[in-house]
């Protein structure tokens, strides 16, 4: 988060507000089914960043993504509203990439794990062209 313990704390609150205010205040049908994943506050406490993702389709995405473009004056005047802040920051909302990152992090594992199969699998049955230990001294041999 922030190294401004004002921010962090500011950033909490707003996390919840805005979770509550898209549960409660905000009607608009092209509202998908969103998680407020995380707030970001400037050390300055003027602008906070609101990551989300939204569980459906592209299209379901894209709509979010308006619904919340236009709900933005709405939720940043509740915001202040609850707030106890002279200035209320400016928000905005970012389309959070963890779950494709997440996704596409664990299909790499799958296809690491299935070369690693495929080594073991090859390995089966054969031995070392040399010896076991070819690093051994000849003083250690002689005894």
């Amino acid at each position: 988060m922030t190294e401004n313990p004002r921010a962090a704390r500011l950033a909490e609150r707003i996390h919840v507000l805005v979770a509550k205010t898209l549960e409660r205040g905000v009607k608009d049908p092209r509202l998908g089914f969103v998680t407020v994943t995380d707030v970001r506050v400037t050390g300055d406490l003027q602008h906070a960043t609101i990551f989300y993702t939204v569980y459906g389709t592209e299209e379901e995405r894209k709509g979010t993504a308006a619904a919340l473009k236009s709900a933005t004056g709405m939720i940043r005047s509740e915001i202040g509203r609850q707030l106890n802040t002279r200035l209320t920051p400016s928000i905005e909302f970012v389309l959070d990439a963890l779950p494709e990152n997440a996704g596409r992090i664990d299909d790499l594992l799958a296809q690491a794990r299935e070369a690693d199969e495929r080594v073991a699998r090859e390995r089966e049955g054969k031995s070392f062209a040399g010896e076991a230990d070819p690093y051994r001294d000849s003083e250690s041999a002689a005894e």
